[in-house]
């Protein structure tokens, strides 16, 4: 949270801080801690009574819903039946963007050896420098 402040900004935070709260800042703080170590002790109890009611070990990452139905629901077996059509289309997919890559770098490679050599080529002219504007002065 602190990584992107130098020290001289911690410290401009820290008397800003004590010029708001006073004398109250060690209560403030210890008030802060109290209610992080509630909020982590509420995840703890929840995640361990959905363990209880379901029968599984579940771990606070395990309640995302896609890990949650892969971990919990679906066997090794359902999981590979869901991955087996995707897996197939994904590499035929695969295999012919590979081939219109390579199709591509033929017709490049074709279209370098019809264009002739910059040597042989005829210099494109110049383009001309723009014509200088009028000067105006403030009179006019």
């Amino acid at each position: 949270m602190f990584e992107n402040l130098n020290w001289w900004e911690i410290g401009v935070l820290l008397l800003l801080a004590l010029l708001i709260f006073g004398d109250r800042l060690p209560n403030v703080i210890s008030d802060g801690l109290r209610m992080v170590r509630n909020l982590r002790n509420m995840a703890r109890n929840a995640t361990g009574d959905l363990s209880r009611e379901l029968g599984t070990d579940i771990q606070l990452e395990d309640l995302h819903p896609k890990a949650f139905i892969r971990k919990h629901l679906l066997s090794e077996d359902d999981e590979q039946a869901i991955r087996k059509p995707l897996q197939s289309m994904y590499d035929n997919l695969r295999s012919d963007v590979t081939g219109v890559h390579d199709e591509l770098k033929d017709v490049a490679r074709a279209a370098d050896l019809r264009t002739p050599s910059v040597a042989t080529s005829t210099p494109t002219p110049t383009p001309t420098p723009p014509a200088p504007r009028p000067s105006y002065d403030d009179a006019t």
